[in-house]
């Protein structure tokens, strides 16, 4: 059986097939107006059909570019207002202008009901009031304890033909604003997820923010738990590549046109319910990847108070940074790459967009001499992609100098040296396709499930025996010291003393942990690629120019300069030196 795996970011869509035996890859330009027309597109120029593995950014967009459906929060009478109210908590705390995101609640409809914190039913529900709207957020008081009145809300609602999205079944766990705000995203995103999967065979399976794959028809009614979708393939193929290249500690880096995304290995992934998106919590499982708006289609401008900034804002991929020639005018990341010299205008996307330098530096005059605003946009973006790394290490009590660097995404490999130089890292590991990497990571990823129970004053193995799954199952709890806000997800009788010492520099071994939620992960294991060993190479003389296909194992080049491949460029700088391992990665070194 064919398998693909399909990435489809903000520039490139990129493709990955496994047939069992060997790989095939391709890449083309996201469209923007229409995303499913350049998935099937890639796919008829490749000329294969399978199962598709498919990494989409559908739903995030949706929610960004505000798009999503109009939504009414269907809640217990006199908590209409929770949803506005949040918390006290602010995620810049000092800044002057700061603003709470817009809500994405149209209408607030208060039904008679009520329900307690131990499940028993103070005030049954009797009738559901008249509810206009293309999408419905049912949550209600206290459902997690006991679901009934949302389930019969839900029923009837259906009943009348509308999209519903249940917090009951969405976030079984307590704590009433995250689960709204979880339930209330699933309901803004649904309709322009549910729209653009018809689009798309039936037997496409999505990539789900945890890490694994889930149907076409679950990532329709769930389409919250597809938000980090693409970044998650990124995860799971540097999982895959750190165990088959014997790496026990990573800091990945996935640069594509659009966002920079950081996660980190040590041994294993990290899965977190406490993620955000645009200053609202999603709390489902994700993992934890920490993504800042900096890419190869970063665009640089002067600010008011005539500082240099690089992005948020991206070309995309129309019109594309100036180089591309498609009709972009604004400099950009890969404009002043371009211009530095650090990608071969004749090889890039395998010589099949020719990079006009004269249009780059054009589009740099216009902030300054081209050279010197090439180097600053940078220094820039590399800073912020600086920031990023250290969110996912030093700010979570780990040593970057500790880890090896894994930089992927087509611009990745283009900024590894200097951003291992900034953060004293001394390794650095490019894996075979990085410009591909997320697409294989759909390849490589099973299918994951995962369900939970908030267990407040009871039985954690009940609770577990409550949750049946088919597949391997693991089992989690989060857990925290009582009087604390905040719960660390703890393997089921692993240390969490340990684990909370490593994030917030103390434990209390003298006290029992108080378990909070129990949390029970499913995987069925998919059949899927590994990463063979490489012919050895032969002795290559010194260029500023190499082409990867024709490196093997055992090859080496000393910097300053370029290994140019169809999907992305590796910028070696002076001072570091790189070898092919036996499984095809290239490894840098000062």
């Amino acid at each position: 059986m064919i398998v693909i795996g399909v990435d489809a970011g903000g520039t490139f869509t990129d493709f990955i097939a496994f047939d069992g035996r060997s790989v095939r890859t391709h890449k083309l330009f996201s469209s923007k107006r229409d995303p499913a027309g350049a998935l099937r597109q890639g796919l008829r120029e490749l000329g294969l059909s399978g199962t598709i593995i498919h990494g989409t950014t559908i739903a995030t967009n949706a929610f960004l570019e505000r798009r999503g459906a109009k939504v009414a929060l269907v809640t217990t009478k006199g908590f209409e207002e929770l949803i506005d109210i949040g918390r006290q908590t602010r995620s810049r705390l000092y800044a002057l202008d700061w603003e709470k995101p817009a809500p994405l609640v149209s209408k607030r409809i208060g039904v008679d009901e009520r329900v307690g914190p131990r499940g028993e039913v103070i005030r049954p529900m009797k009738r559901m009031p008249v509810v206009k709207a293309e999408s419905v957020a049912v949550c209600f008081l206290h459902s997690y304890a006991n679901p009934r009145h949302e389930a019969k809300a839900a029923r009837e609602l259906r009943r009348r033909g509308l999209e519903v999205s249940v917090s009951s079944e969405l976030v079984p766990e307590y704590r009433e604003y995250e689960r709204f705000a979880t339930t209330v995203l699933n309901a803004y995103v649904g309709p322009v997820m549910k729209r653009y999967l018809g689009k798309l065979d039936k037997d496409v399976r999505i990539m789900s923010s945890a890490g694994g794959q889930m149907s076409s028809s679950d990532a329709a009614k769930r389409p919250v738990h597809t938000l980090l979708s693409g970044p998650a393939g990124g995860a799971i193929a540097t999982e895959a590549v750190c165990k088959a290249s014997g790496v026990k500690k990573a800091i990945a880096i996935d640069i594509g046109g659009t966002s920079a995304d950081v996660s980190l290995y040590d041994g294993a992934l990290r899965v977190t319910k406490e993620g955000t998106l645009g200053g609202f919590p999603l709390r489902v499982p994700i993992l934890e990847i920490h993504t800042v708006g900096a890419g190869g289609g970063s665009i640089a401008r002067i600010d008011a108070g005539g500082a240099l900034r690089v992005g948020p804002e991206s070309a995309g991929a129309e019109p594309g940074p100036a180089c591309y020639g498609r009709g972009g005018t604004q400099p950009t990341v890969t404009d002043a790459n371009v211009v530095l010299g650090r990608i071969d205008p004749g090889l890039f996307f395998g010589g099949k967009l020719k990079l006009d330098v004269k249009a780059a530096a054009r589009a740099l005059s216009t902030l300054g001499s081209p050279r010197q605003v090439a180097a600053a946009v940078l220094d820039v973006v590399d800073a912020n992609m600086e920031r990023a790394l250290r969110t996912v290490s030093v700010e979570r009590g780990y040593d970057p100098e500790e880890f090896t660097l894994i930089p992927f995404g087509g611009a990745g490999p283009l900024h590894a040296c200097s951003l291992a130089e900034r953060l004293k890292i001394g390794s650095i590991l490019v894996p075979r396709w990085p410009g591909l990497f997320s697409a294989l990571g759909m390849v490589l990823a099973d299918e994951v499930h995962e369900q939970s129970r908030t267990v407040l004053g009871r039985d954690v193995k009940q609770a577990f025996r409550e949750m049946k799954m088919p597949g391997k199952l693991e089992y989690f709890v989060d857990a925290r010291y009582r009087g604390q806000s905040y719960e660390i997800r703890t393997p089921y009788g692993g240390d969490f003393h340990a684990l909370h010492k490593q994030r917030y520099g103390f434990s209390r071994e003298d006290e029992n942990p108080e378990i909070v939620n129990a949390i029970v992960r499913s995987t069925i294991s998919r059949r899927k690629p590994t990463f063979e060993r490489v012919p050895r190479g032969p002795s290559i003389g010194v260029r500023s120019v190499y082409r990867r296909h024709q490196m093997g194992a055992g090859s080496k080049v000393k910097g300053p300069c370029l290994v140019m491949e169809d999907n992305a460029t590796t910028y070696i700088a002076a001072g570091w030196r790189c070898t092919v391992d036996a499984i095809g990665n290239l490894r840098l070194w000062r």
